[in-house]
């Protein structure tokens, strides 16, 4: 009894959000508001009510971000400017074929290229790192992850502007096809690793978690060098909503969160299967580590993918006039939410953990693979524009 009134006493001194901000939270907050006025002033006339609203969302957003995680402030700036420096340089679309920064640097194709391949080199010195044990080798493999994150959000964000160069001014948030999405795929996983990474300090688990995202880039590459897909073209008429500037990223998020956590499976069948004596044994992340990741991933994506099946059922009855339709697509990101939500409650309800569950987190990254790509491969349905 004693314990609990201490354990509650100790709960009311704890200081609020408000009292835990920094100077430097209140000046990440104040610039973001600044950013935020701004393009409402720049771009008002051009924006309705909807796009207003997730404007003012994603703002409320990034100030979160940047008190939670103190890391992504200063990302976010150079990320920021380096595609604001880039749509500086855009007179015109044509001009990133003439302009050195855009042609070799900042165009949205050539940003992708880069992703692509320091993506793959940073899967390959993580690697070296776990098989050598030496830090220094993390540590460049870490920081090949950050640059490569950024270069493929810069890619995104400019190539959005560049939507709007496009004949037609066709604009649209680059979302729309299965060669954005793998960009944003990658992007996406790559940054919520990083924030596990950092929050457990523990860079060996970057090469299992890289693997999946170099994966991911080889189709894209496959993509757009043999079906040519980073061609910007104009969007199918059920995608021209504002429902498409939440609803997939938040889905997306959940994806990210999903592979990371299959991966971290893997990491933790062969952890099990290393003698703690063994030299390997200080080179895996602990079987403590990968559980609590896995577990934060599936939970946080689980949040996010529900949230984005909810939304998904809103654009549909704005779009097809039904909340609910038993499209392929729809019925396969049911069977995702059963399969995430049933693997939480057995680790809620009975505690379930150690290999069961980093099998079942393996499988279903397999189900969210069907769901995601083999249904726009196998199957038809309203969603039919996604094929490849």
């Amino acid at each position: 009894m004693v314990a609990s009134r201490e354990d509650m006493l100790r709960t009311m001194r704890r200081p609020s959000l408000v009292q835990r901000l920094t100077p430097g939270d209140w000046v990440w907050a104040a610039l973001m508001v600044v950013a935020t006025i701004a393009t409402y002033v720049v771009l008002w006339d051009a924006m309705n009510v909807y796009e207003v609203v997730i404007t003012f969302f994603t703002a409320g957003f990034m100030i979160g971000m940047g008190w939670h995680w103190h890391g992504s402030r200063l990302y976010m700036g150079l990320v920021c400017t380096a595609s604001l420096f880039a749509i500086a340089r855009y007179p015109e679309l044509a001009a990133a074929q003439s302009d050195f920064f855009l042609k070799y640097l900042l165009s949205s194709q050539s940003a992708i290229m880069w992703m692509s391949a320091l993506f793959p080199a940073a899967t390959l010195t993580y690697g070296v790192a776990l098989v050598s044990g030496n830090d220094f080798t993390a540590r460049v493999a870490s920081r090949l992850t950050w640059i490569a994150a950024g270069a493929g959000l810069i890619g995104l964000l400019v190539r959005w502007h560049e939507t709007h160069l496009y004949d037609g001014a066709i604009g649209y948030i680059p979302v729309s096809n299965l060669y954005e999405v793998f960009v944003l795929f990658a992007v996406i996983t790559a940054l919520i690793y990083l924030y596990y990474e950092q929050a457990y300090k523990a860079r060996s688990m970057g090469f299992f978690v890289l693997l999946v995202i170099s994966a991911s880039v080889a189709f894209l590459l496959w993509y757009h060098f043999d079906r040519q897909a980073y061609q910007i073209e104009p969007l199918v008429p059920a995608l021209n909503s504002y429902w498409m500037k939440i609803h997939v990223p938040t889905n997306f998020i959940g994806y990210g969160c999903f592979a990371i956590a299959a991966m971290l499976g893997v990491a933790y069948l062969i952890r099990a299967r290393v003698a703690d004596d063994s030299p390997w044994a200080e080179r895996l992340p602990t079987l403590k580590q990968i559980d609590d990741v896995s577990y934060r991933a599936i939970a946080l994506g689980f949040a996010f993918f529900t949230v984005a099946t909810v939304l998904g059922a809103l654009w549909a009855a704005e779009a097809w006039g039904a909340y609910w339709s038993w499209d392929p697509k729809e019925s396969w990101a049911l069977i995702v939410w059963l399969n995430y939500a049933a693997w939480l409650h057995l680790r809620f309800t009975k505690g379930l953990r150690g290999k069961p569950m980093a099998w079942w987190a393996i499988v279903g990254l397999f189900v969210t693979t069907f769901a995601f790509l083999g249904v726009n491969m196998f199957l038809s349905g309203l969603h039919s524009y996604g094929e490849l």
